[in-house]
Parts: C-alpha cells; structure tokens; sequence
C-alpha cells in the first residue's frame, strides 16, 4: 500500500460533502469542505472503515520539462527566478535543470550554473526541498557530481536528510533523474539507441548515484501512447523496464503519457499490470500531458489506484522535442485545485502558484495554459473591483 494511503476508500468515506461558491459560477475560486465517516457514525453491527491518508506529492517540472522545448532562449536569471518562486509554495520536489548536451536541448546549457547557484544561495522554502537534475549519461552525472563535490555541507543526502526546511536550517535535498522508452521506436529519437542499450547506460548512472548517496528517479517515456508506434504501447513491456530499474536501485518511477494519448480505461489496464508485477504504489509517480484533455481524468484512475505522487509543470508549460504534435504538461494548478476539490491535502499553494503561472509565461511569451490559474487570477480581479466599488464614494 503507497505509504500515503488508498484512494478506494474514498467513495465509501464521503458520505457528506458541502460546497460553498464564493463567486461566479465560471472561474470562481471555490470553498470546499468535506466530513468523513468515522466509526462513531457508524451503527455497532458495521464494521469500521479503514482510516485514509489524503496526501499527495506533486512534483514541479517546470523549470526542467517546462522549458526545454522553448525555442527562444531564456535567461539564467529567469530560469533562477522560476525556481526560487516555485520554493516559496510549498511544493516539495522541483525539477531544476538537465545535464545534457547542449547541442541537442540548448535550453538546458546553463544547468551547471543553476546547481551552483542553489547550492551556494538555496531559496526559502516552508518545507523540506529537493531539486532533482537529468543526467542521462555518466557525462552528465559526472557534470553534476562535480559539482557537487565543491559544495560538499551545502546539500543534503539520503542518509542525511533531516527533514527540515530552509526555513528551519535545513539544506535542500538532490536527486538525479534518468528516462528510458516504453517504445524502441522513442528510444532510438529520444537516445539515440535500443531500449536495452539505455538500459545497460543507466545501470551505471545509477550505481554511480547511489554511491554517492543520491535518490534517483527515473522517468519512463510514452507509456500510454507512442508518437511513432502509437496507442498499443504494450504494458507488459512497461512493467518489465520499471523493474529493472528498480532493481538496478532506482528509488522512483515515473510513468511518462509524453503524448497525452492516455485515456482511462487504459490508465488502469497499465497500474494493474504494474500491480500484478509487484511494482508498489509507493515506488510510482505519474507523469500525464493534456493534449487532449485527459489528463485530470487519467489522473483521478490513478488516484483510485493508490498513487500519490504526481509531475505538473506551472502554467502548462512543456512538450517533448522527440514527439510531434505533444503540447504541454497538465499544470500545476489545475492539479492543486482538482486533488483539494476531492478532499486531498497537496501543501501548495493555490494563489502563488497561479501568480507564478501568470508571470513565466508572460517573460517567455507563451500562452498561460492553466485555465485554474486564469480563473484564481479572474476571480481575485473581480473581488478587487468589487471592494473598489463598495469603497467609492456615494453621490
């Protein structure tokens, strides 16, 4: 059982739910409060419901996936700025940046330097941070552990991790991340080589992480859906490479819907597949993109399932430059506001979140893609209105 409980309580647990609309019906933010059935409410002859933890991890990928496909470079100062806003919301894990090569992701150039920088001047945080960093190869890790080994009392590892936040003294945690295919046809775009090929690359990766006491995750790409050999991505063969990387001492996996061609049905064909291989909920996380709007949906089977780690990017930033026609990740926002709709407890922070979303995507000139965030933004400008018109002298 995932070590934040089981959502298939849920339906049996809500036996009262009352809503409360504050404003509008069309982007309003909304006050929801939900009671839980507890053994006192319960008749003697019933037997007690298992109690339920509602939990959730969201892990923020912008600064890294968010950004990557951008055609128009960035600057390192916004990158930073990005990042240290994102510290501030309460989110735990942050996907910082990617030591590849520059010829391939140029976005990612400065990578290096964003290390460095929130290693010498970590953000403020109200809980304990993680910065996670790509490297792909043993190049790039050897980027990264470099590093590292300048700043050696400016991080926190696995085995030193005291659970406390910047604001509390504490240090922030790092993480490296690899990501292999569910598809060859993807591995040979997206790496250049074989699935088992990247495999055997990886395995050393993450020795060579563990080693140096670094939790690893590790993502696995278009596992509901492949741009070039499309929906039938074999579960099976999903399964088979989670484990091997968890065996090979991967402490995470995350499963990629690159495309966003992930429906329901099939959402929960893949976790019960994963389930029957033995693969536990707590060494999962979901990764879905909402190119077609399915992405809240795939994200509510999962729930059910038990899982309770999720990747989100502020804004919707993102999209894959080894698979056509992707368009970004399901955002932040939309995710925060939809798990505290069901009653779930994500630690974030709603309203600086959505001023994040609002203020990225104006620097790098994209849409803002969070139709929570533009909501939050719409309903605070009407109740500002709204004040200024009360305060307005009558005449």
């Amino acid at each position: 059982m995932s070590r934040f409980g089981s959502l298939q309580a849920i339906p049996r647990q809500l036996l009262r739910t009352s809503v409360h609309l504050r404003a509008g019906l069309q982007g309003a933010r909304t006050t929801i409060s939900r009671s839980y059935a507890t053994a006192s409410d319960q008749r003697p002859s019933q037997p007690a419901q298992p109690t339920f933890d509602n939990r959730v991890k969201i892990v923020e990928v912008g600064p890294r996936d968010g950004l990557q496909n951008e055609k128009k470079t960035i600057p390192l100062a916004t990158k930073i700025e990005l990042i240290e806003r994102l510290a501030k919301t309460g989110l735990q894990t942050i996907e910082a940046g990617a030591f590849v090569s520059p010829k391939w992701v140029p976005q990612m150039a400065n990578s290096a330097e964003i290390l460095e920088h929130l290693l010498k001047t970590p953000p403020p945080s109200p809980v304990p941070l993680t910065f996670s960093f790509l490297a792909p190869n043993t190049k790039g890790l050897d980027s990264a552990l470099s590093i590292l080994s300048k700043y050696p009392e400016a991080y926190e590892t696995e085995s030193t991790r005291s659970g406390k936040s910047a604001q509390e003294g504490g240090k922030p945690a790092l993480e490296i991340a690899v990501f292999a295919a569910a598809t060859e046809s993807f591995s040979q775009k997206n790496l250049n080589c074989s699935i088992d090929a990247s495999l055997q690359r990886f395995k050393e990766v993450i020795q060579q992480a563990k080693q140096a006491n670094l939790r690893v995750r590790a993502y696995i790409s278009v596992v509901l859906g492949c741009p070039f050999e499309g929906y039938d991505v074999d579960p099976h063969r999903v399964a088979t490479i989670a484990t091997d990387l968890l065996e090979m001492g991967a402490d995470e996996i995350s499963l990629g819907d690159t495309t966003g061609m992930g429906t329901a049905p099939r959402t929960k064909e893949l976790l019960n597949c994963l389930s029957l291989a033995g693969i536990r909920n707590e060494d999962l996380a979901m990764h879905f993109h909402d190119t077609y709007a399915q992405a809240l949906v795939n994200t509510a089977v999962a729930l059910e399932h038990g899982i309770r780690t999720f990747d989100s990017s502020v804004g919707g930033l993102g999209g894959c430059p080894y698979s056509p026609g992707a368009t970004g990740n399901v955002a932040t926002e939309n995710v925060v506001y939809f798990m505290e709709s069901l009653g779930m407890d994500t630690g974030v922070d709603l309203d600086r979140v959505a001023d994040i979303g609002d203020w990225i995507t104006r620097e790098i000139g994209k849409p803002n893609d969070s139709v929570v965030g533009k909501a939050v933004l719409g309903a605070r400008k009407r109740e500002r209105k709204e004040e200024g018109d009360a305060e307005a002298p009558q005449t």
